[in-house]
């Protein structure tokens, strides 16, 4: 990969003859150099999709001239092909570049091991992000979040003050520029008018491969019903609880030998690494959302 900033596309409309083509074509018209692409054609919606991503060609004096090249505009090459998608193509489009840095918040209960998992690949720098709060309903995870250098926010819920407390939490959201909220395990359901008025992407990571055991303890409902496959599902959240388009998922094989506090156990483990993959794939623009499912390009 190039150490140049890249633009990433993420399309999607109905599907016809020479989109490939004719996307490609744009991009090497303009000197660009196409680093990854990928495409998927749902034939029963005739609907293609695609992910594709390129380094933008280089303005200015070529190699062995006394000026140095510089990048073109990032901004300025979005938005052209935006409007080529969408006026040529009939596509809708998603833009983002490599450069980005979306601005993150982790909102946190007690539970502390998503939050952990987190944090520590985020410090190896595994998301290309800024995380910029740790929100809490619970100020079990403050010291936690000061350790690793970010900004713990405590806001006490009750069923009394949930709509008084979430008008704050939106307001903290705005003044840091939030982009995206994670919550890791975060045991507080946000209201539909949250999520209208945050008006971004929220991941949450479900105990469970839903939609089987969706709601509380669905370890606890595994167990009772003596399943043999365990699992957990990273999710968009909806208006709708636990029913938001799949990002990630993963099992793990139980057996009866198995109690309520393996399975939990084990079900922890499934838990990070299905939220980390999911916002990996997230902040990579690997994503793509369609009605209530998504397409995850390679």
């Amino acid at each position: 990969m190039s150490a140049h900033a890249t633009l990433i596309a993420l399309l999607h409309g109905p599907d016809q003859p020479g989109l490939v083509a004719r996307v490609a074509g744009w991009i090497f018209e303009r000197g660009g150099n196409i680093l990854h692409a990928d495409q998927h054609r749902d034939r029963e919606a005739g609907i293609f999709f695609q992910r594709v991503e390129w380094e933008p060609a280089f303005a200015g004096p070529t190699m062995g001239e006394a000026a140095p090249r510089r990048p073109v505009d990032l901004l300025a090459a979005e938005k052209e092909f935006t409007e080529f998608a969408r006026s040529s193509l009939g596509m809708q489009v998603r833009m983002l570049s490599s450069a980005d840095r979306p601005k993150v918040a982790i909102f946190v209960s007690k539970a502390d091991h998503c939050f952990h998992d987190l944090a520590l690949r985020w410090k190896a720098g595994d998301f290309a992000c800024d995380i910029v709060a740790v929100v809490g309903n619970h100020p079990d995870l403050a010291k936690a979040a000061e350790g690793y250098g970010l900004s713990f926010v405590h806001f006490p819920v009750t069923a009394e003050t949930k709509g008084a407390v979430e008008a704050k939490q939106l307001a903290l959201m705005r003044e840091r520029g939030v982009e995206l909220i994670v919550l890791a395990r975060y045991m507080q359901v946000l209201s539909a008018d949250f999520l209208e008025k945050f008006g971004a992407p929220v991941i949450n990571i479900h105990h469970s491969f839903l939609p089987a055991f969706a709601g509380g303890r669905p370890y606890h409902q595994a167990h009772a019903r003596g399943v043999k496959l365990i699992g957990a599902t990273a999710h968009y959240a909806t208006r709708d609880l636990d029913e938001g388009p799949i990002i990630h998922q993963d099992v793990a094989r139980v057996t009866h030998r198995h109690g309520v506090e393996d399975l939990v156990r084990r079900g922890r483990d499934l838990e990070k690494s299905v939220l980390a993959q999911a916002v990996r794939w997230h902040l990579d623009g690997r994503v793509l959302v369609y009605g209530n499912k998504t397409v995850v390009f390679d």
